[in-house]
């Protein structure tokens, strides 16, 4: 490992698990109270037209670490593990012992040789998680997509365990901070991942906070998302996730109440999680590193709850959808004194580009390992304007689903023989009007299809292009490959499990 320099700045890079753009007081939302979120925004950036590179957790947290496309890097669904009965993750299952990036290169490990000192706490859902992966020194990592937020499952000393009777937004932020307790004698830069599964469901009172549940949210009127009564959009089939006997104990709850009960859980695990990310930003604060260190605030993927007629991401409906509300993320960047204070960015970015650009923050590095597809967008951070772009679109892709979109204009094209979406974002961007087989867009159509077409064909592998691959949108359970698939030997995740 390089030598360490302290005078380079540090990170703390924090990623939220399903939370919608449109979910933080700062981004228009009245109902939600999210003042440290909100504080990001003012003492920096927000993006406001910022995207998943898929829209489901494990493809786009291995792009976020990777700058790799899923048909790059191979995950192309969410790490799918067995669950018991009582919902809780099984170790032991073919997922549990595949180190999905294996091999790969990833920005922790970048900043690492650098000389940063890395940390991972909290979710990790790429796979093995028993040793240290992607550069990482430091390493607590709940290993799983989803878990109890009271007994949280985390791997402590290569093991396997369960944390009883606590808080897991509160656990990760506790592991966090131990981290930066142990820097603050050591001269050297940190790199520092808070990963949560707020606001991911469950969402049931028993999970979160009583004072938040009951004394605000319980009584919200939840007038800043969609009624019960919007219906499912046009040509889509409702994914459920539920077992049956879940899904039979909330057939029996009214669906307006229902829709009251999960969004009470939702607001109230984001208010939780932002009352810990105070928790960072007071330390920072303290110890007088606050302008010192990059903040970098991000989502997995979107969410939909009730947007569209759907509960859920991509994933949340058949054919996988890729509607603004599942693919745009929120991303808040700050750094006082170093990048601009309170500014609203429109640029189209997506989280390919965050490897590109943190190289090039940290040590002005404009070239990127491999063929990646991202590009900085550094010189936003520091206040200067980005070189125009050779395409000015950003890309997404779940399995056979792939969406070329521009200011203006979105393409969603479904391999091989569609059904496939055309909508002007800029005059529909709820994108309730798709003009595909409209007259007058077969120009336009084709080509922003071409446009589509190169641009995967100049990065993806042949060997793990999605477009050709079996992605259900029920989970990944085995490395992808496409000869395994031709001769059956590649299996995505039972639905039943």
């Amino acid at each position: 490992m390089a030598s360490r320099n302290p005078s380079r700045p540090n990170l703390l890079f924090i990623l939220s698990d399903d939370q919608g753009a449109w979910a933080m007081g700062c981004a228009g939302n009245k109902e939600i109270r999210t003042p440290n979120l909100d504080r990001l925004a003012h003492e920096g950036i927000r993006f406001d037209n910022f995207f998943c590179a898929s829209p489901v957790c494990s493809p786009a947290r291995a792009s976020i670490l990777t700058g790799a496309i899923p048909s790059q890097h191979g995950v192309h669904d969410f790490i799918s593990m067995p669950h018991d009965k009582q919902g809780r993750s099984k170790p032991g299952s073919p997922a549990n012992s595949i180190r999905f990036l294996e091999g790969i290169t990833s920005y922790p490990e970048l900043l690492a040789d650098m000389g940063y000192r890395s940390c991972l706490s909290g979710k990790w859902h790429l796979g093995d998680a028993r040793e240290a992966s992607c550069g990482y020194e430091d390493w607590h990592p709940m290993p799983y997509g989803q878990c109890s937020y009271r007994d949280v499952p985390m791997v402590e000393n290569g093991e396997h365990t369960c944390i009883e009777n606590t808080y897991a937004t509160d656990l990760f932020t506790d592991n966090a901070l131990n981290f930066l307790e142990d820097q603050v004698s050591e001269e050297v830069p940190f790199c520092l991942n808070v990963s949560y599964t707020a606001p991911h469901k469950p969402w049931g009172r028993e999970h979160h906070p009583e004072e938040l549940w009951d004394d605000y949210y319980n009584n919200c009127p939840f007038e800043t998302t969609p009624g019960p009564e919007e219906p499912i959009a046009s040509g889509f089939q409702r994914y459920s996730f539920l077992s049956p006997g879940d899904a039979e104990e909330r057939n029996k709850i009214d669906s307006a109440e229902l829709r009251r009960q999960d969004l009470a859980g939702y607001f109230a695990s984001i208010e939780a999680m932002d009352i810990n990310i105070g928790r960072l930003l007071d330390w920072l604060e303290r110890n007088e590193l606050r302008n010192n260190t990059l903040i970098v605030f991000m989502g997995d993927n979107g969410m939909n709850t009730g947007h569209h007629g759907i509960w859920g991401k991509g994933n949340g409906t058949w054919p996988q959808n890729l509607f603004d509300t599942s693919v745009k993320v929120p991303c808040l960047i700050s750094r006082p004194g170093h990048v601009p204070e309170n500014k609203v960015s429109t640029a189209l970015l997506s989280q390919y580009d965050w490897l590109p650009t943190i190289m090039d923050y940290v040590a002005n590095l404009e070239s990127t390992p491999n063929n990646l597809p991202g590009q900085s967008f550094a010189p936003i951070l520091r206040d200067d304007e980005c070189e125009e772009r050779d395409r000015i679109f950003v890309f997404d892709e779940y399995g056979p689903v792939r969406m070329i979109r521009s200011e203006e204009w979105k393409l969603v094209w479904r391999y091989p023989a569609g059904a496939h979406e055309l909508y002007n974002v800029s005059n529909d961007p709820g994108e309730r009007v798709n003009l595909f087989n409209e007259p007058g867009f077969a120009d336009l159509i084709g080509k922003m299809r071409r446009e589509l077409d190169d641009w995967y064909a100049t990065y993806i592998d042949p060997n793990i292009d999605g477009s050709k691959l079996p992605i259900t949108g029920y989970g990944q359970r085995e490395r992808a490959s496409l000869k395994d698939a031709f001769n059956h030997r590649f299996q995505m995740a039972d639905p039943k499990l």
